[in-house]
Parts: C-alpha cells; sequence; structure tokens
C-alpha cells in the first residue's frame, strides 16, 4: 500500500524525537478527512509526548487518554502500523507520568520515560 508522503514523514520525525514537527506534518493530512481518528490518535500521542518534554503533565496526560481512545479501534495494526504496540507504548507513558500537573523542564528532561521506535510495514 502507498502510504501519504507526510505519513512516512511523520514516522521519521517521530523516531527522531521531533513531535512538534509531527504534529504539523500529520495535522495537513487530517485536516483532509477529521473522522479519521487513526491520524487524530497519532496526533495525540505526539502532543502528549511535546508536553511531557516541556514539563505540562496534565496536557500530556490528557493528550495520552486521548489517543488511547482513538487508536484503539484500528488494533491490531493499521497503515501498516503495529498499534498495539502503540498502545502498550501510551499505556507505559501513562504510568510513567508523575502525579502532580505540571513539572520543570529540567525535571521532565531528567524523567526516565519509555521510548518506542515506530516501523511501517510496507509489503
Amino acid at each position: 500500500m502507498g502510504y501519504p508522503g507526510q505519513y512516512l514523514q511523520f514516522i521519521e520525525k517521530f523516531n527522531e524525537g521531533e513531535y512538534y514537527e509531527c504534529h504539523d506534518l500529520l495535522e495537513d493530512i487530517w485536516m483532509e478527512d477529521k473522522t479519521d481518528k487513526f491520524l487524530q490518535g497519532l496526533l495525540q500521542l505526539s502532543v502528549g509526548l511535546y508536553h511531557q518534554e516541556y514539563g505540562n503533565i496534565k496536557g500530556a496526560r490528557w493528550m495520552f487518554g486521548n489517543a488511547r481512545k482513538y487508536l484503539t479501534r484500528y488494533e491490531p495494526v493499521h497503515w501498516g502500523l503495529d498499534v498495539s504496540g502503540v498502545l502498550q507504548y501510551i499505556e507505559a507513558c501513562e504510568k510513567s507520568l508523575p502525579e502532580t500537573d505540571v513539572i520543570s523542564y529540567a525535571e521532565a528532561k531528567a524523567m526516565s520515560f519509555p521510548s518506542l521506535r515506530l516501523h511501517v510495514n510496507t509489503s
């Protein structure tokens, strides 16, 4: 299956930890079809990671919850992506968040946080 170039760029930028750029890449194709909850879920995940990076724990928690809700219907695989693995990652991220709503940038950078490398099966 041929995937949109922005989707493949999203995967690349996600793996590089460029979460703000991830959002920009997917938003363009999601705006063409706002009913696409798969893309919306990936958008929410990248926004959640961006919030976590900058200490907005409340925002990260909210975005991770939304991402989980949107992506669940696409298990186990959608658009060549292991959605089940992404959902496990989101759960691990949620468990890693502190109980507070906000932490400093330095605290956020020092956090031990799960990592995920996305891979799209193009065959």
